[in-house]
């Protein structure tokens, strides 16, 4: 039974394979790679300051 990540690891060296054959293509994945990773990093900081803000919100006795 393949898991999820089998799955995913398999179509991203087929993506690299294809990448390798069409150097053309590789700016336009570059680009989606880096806003990937720009997104999942901004979601992370608002994770933080979410966390922050309701621990500080809890905190408060009323």
């Amino acid at each position: 039974m393949r898991t999820y990540w089998d799955v995913l690891w398999t179509a991203l060296r087929a993506r690299i394979e294809v990448l390798r054959r069409e150097p053309e293509a590789g700016y336009s994945t570059e680009t989606v790679l880096v806003t990937a990773m720009l997104v999942v990093a901004a979601l992370a900081v608002i994770a933080v300051i979410v966390a922050k803000v309701v621990a500080k919100a809890n905190g408060i006795n009323l």
